[in-house]
C-alpha cells in the first residue's frame, strides 16, 4: 500500500506531536511514524518524570526544613517503590493526551513502526509506503554513551532506564555535571541515597559561574559530592558493588557505589532512517539544516533534538510551530536559538536566557552586570527563600542582552526575562511594568531599577529637578 499524505511526521516525541494535531486541525492529511512510545523521550523518560521525582525529593526536603516554621523537622520515612509509582501516575495521566487513539481521533495516520527512507520522497514503514509532499523528522534522540573502559562489563543506568527502580541506590554515581546529572544527583539525594557526581571539566559549565555556584553550594551543603575535573577513565566491579575510577591530572580518584548513571549528553537518533537514500545531509551530531529547519531535500524538514541546537522539549515546540507555518502558509521562517530559555530544575532552580555576561564580552559587547539578592524580596523572607539572585546582562542604552535567575521559582521568573529578551526589550520597560504584591517576579523588576538608580545622583538630573521646583 501506497500512503500520499501532503505532511509525514517521523516521531511522535513533543515536535512530531504538535506538527501532527496542528496540521490535521486544519485539515491536512498527516502521517505519523513512531517506534517506540508515544509522547517521546519527555514523557516517558525525560522531563515529565524527572520533575515529578525531583517534586517528590522536595516533599522530603521539606520535612527536614520545617523547624524554619516553627513545625517540628523529622527525617522523612520513604517508601521508594511508592516513589516510583508517583512518577509512573503521572506519566500515566498525561499519557492519553499524546496517545494513538487521541491523534487517530484526530484525523492523523499512525503508523507503529521503524522508518526509513527508500529515495528522496518516500519512506517505507510497517509495511506501508508513504509518499509525502513534505516530511518532518522528529526522530528525537537517545542518550550518549561514552566509551568507558569496563563500562560494557557493569550495569548501569540511563535516563531511559533510571525510572525503572523501585529501590533506591544505596550510593548512586552520577558521571556528567550537566543539568540532568545534578537535577537527578539532588532528587536521589533528598529520597535517601548517597550521591557522587563525576563530572569532566566544571559543574554546569554551560551556565553563569557566579550562578551555578549558588547552586553547587546548595548540592554540597545537602551531601552531594561534586568532582569536578574528574576524567572516569575505567569502570568495574558488579550489579551492587560498582568501582568507578577517575583522573584528575595527576589525581587518581576512586568511587565506589551500588548504581552507576551515565548522564553525558545526547546523541542524535539518525541510525537506520535511511537518510543517504534521500540525499538528506547529517553527521554523528545532527541532520543539517538551514536556518529555516530545511535539510539538503527540500522536501525534509528535521526539529527538535536530531536537527541540532539546544535540546530542549520546548525548542523542538518551537522549532515545529515554524515549520507549520513554513509548510501549510508558506511563509519564510527563521530559527532564532540565541533567545532560547532554559531552566535546571535544582533546588535552587537555575534559569537562563540570552547571553551570559562571560558570553558576551567575550563577543566583543560592551556590557554591565545588574544583580539583585533574594534576600531583598518581602515574598522570599516570608517563605524562607533568601537563597539567590537576578542577573541582568545590559548594553547600550539599558538593552537587555542576557538574564539569569537562581533561587526559587527561577524557572517561572525566567518566563518574563525570556520575553523581554525576545523582544528586544530594555531595562526600563522591566522597571515600567507592574508586578503584583508580594511576588518572586518583583526581583528582576527591582534589577532594573537598580540600573537607573546613578541617575538621581548626577549633578545634571539633580539641576534640572531644582529647575522645575521653582514652578511649584
Amino acid at each position: 500500500m501506497v500512503l500520499e499524505p501532503d505532511i509525514c511526521v517521523i516521531g511522535a516525541g513533543s515536535g512530531g506531536l504538535t506538527v501532527a494535531a496542528a496540521a490535521a486541525a486544519f485539515g491536512v492529511p498527516v502521517v505519523l511514524i513512531e517506534r517506540g512510545r508515544m509522547g517521546g523521550d519527555c514523557l516517558n523518560y525525560g522531563c515529565v518524570p524527572s520533575k515529578a521525582l525531583i517534586a517528590a525529593g522536595k516533599r522530603a526536603e521539606a520535612f527536614r526544613t520545617a523547624i524554619r516554621f516553627g513545625i517540628t523537622s523529622a527525617e522523612p520515612d520513604i517508601d521508594f517503590a511508592a516513589v516510583n509509582a508517583h512518577v509512573r501516575g503521572v506519566i500515566e495521566t498525561i499519557a492519553p493526551n499524546d496517545s494513538v487513539e487521541r491523534f487517530e481521533g484526530l484525523g492523523v495516520k499512525v503508523v507503529q513502526a521503524d522508518a526509513r527512507f527508500v529515495d528522496a520522497r518516500t519512506v517505507e514503514a510497517g509495511g506501508e509506503a508513504i509518499r509525502a509532499r513534505r516530511f518532518v523528522i522528529a526522530a528525537g534522540s537517545s542518550p550518549l554513551v561514552p566509551a568507558i573502559e569496563g563500562l560494557d562489563q557493569v550495569p548501569f543506568l540511563t535516563n531511559e532506564t533510571l525510572f525503572e527502580l523501585t529501590e533506591a541506590p544505596k550510593h548512586l554515581v552520577v558521571v556528567g555535571g550537566g543539568p540532568i546529572g545534578l537535577e537527578m544527583a539532588a532528587a536521589h539525594r533528598r529520597l535517601g541515597s548517597e550521591v557522587t557526581v563525576l563530572a569532566a571539566g566544571e559543574a554546569l559549565a554551560r551556565d553563569d559561574r557566579e550562578l551555578a555556584d549558588v547552586v553547587l553550594k546548595r548540592l554540597r551543603a545537602e551531601g552531594v559530592r561534586i568532582e569536578t575535573g574528574a576524567r572516569v577513565v575505567r569502570v568495574g566491579g558488579e550489579a551492587g558493588a560498582l568501582k568507578v575510577h577517575a583522573e584528575r591530572g595527576k589525581e587518581t580518584l576512586l568511587v565506589e557505589g551500588s548504581h552507576l548513571l551515565i548522564a553525558v549528553g545526547r546523541k542524535p537518533n539518525v541510525d537506520g532512517l535511511g537518510l543517504e537514500a534521500a540525499s538528506i545531509d547529517h553527521d554523528k551530531a545532527s541532520i543539517k539544516v538551514g536556518r529555516d529547519l530545511r535539510t539538503s531535500n527540500r522536501r525534509a524538514y528535521a526539529i527538535g533534538d536530531i536537527a541540532g541546537g539546544p535540546q530542549f522539549t520546548h525548542v523542538a515546540n518551537y522549532h515545529a510551530g515554524l515549520v507549520i507555518r513554513a509548510i501549510l502558509f508558506r511563509l519564510p521562517v527563521r530559527t532564532r536559538h540565541e533567545t532560547m530559555p532554559r531552566v535546571t530544575y535544582t533546588d535552587p532552580e537555575l534559569g537562563q536566557v540570552g547571553r551570559t555576561e562571560a558570553e558576551a564580552r567575550e563577543a566583543g559587547l560592551d556590557v554591565s552586570a545588574i544583580t539583585w539578592p533574594y534576600a531583598e524580596n518581602d515574598r522570599a523572607q516570608a517563605e524562607r527563600a533568601t537563597e539567590g539572585l537576578v542577573k541582568l546582562v545590559v548594553g547600550r542604552r539599558g538593552k537587555l542582552i542576557g538574564a539569569g535567575v537562581v533561587g526559587a521559582g527561577a524557572g517561572e521568573i525566567t518566563n518574563l526575562l525570556s520575553l523581554a529578551v525576545a523582544k528586544g526589550m530594555s531595562l526600563s520597560d522591566l522597571q515600567g511594568f507592574v508586578s503584583p504584591y508580594p511576588t518572586l517576579s518583583e526581583i528582576g523588576k527591582r534589577a532594573a531599577t537598580a540600573y537607573y538608580s546613578p541617575y538621581a545622583k548626577k549633578p545634571l538630573v539633580r539641576r534640572a529637578i531644582g529647575f522645575l521646583r521653582r514652578f511649584g
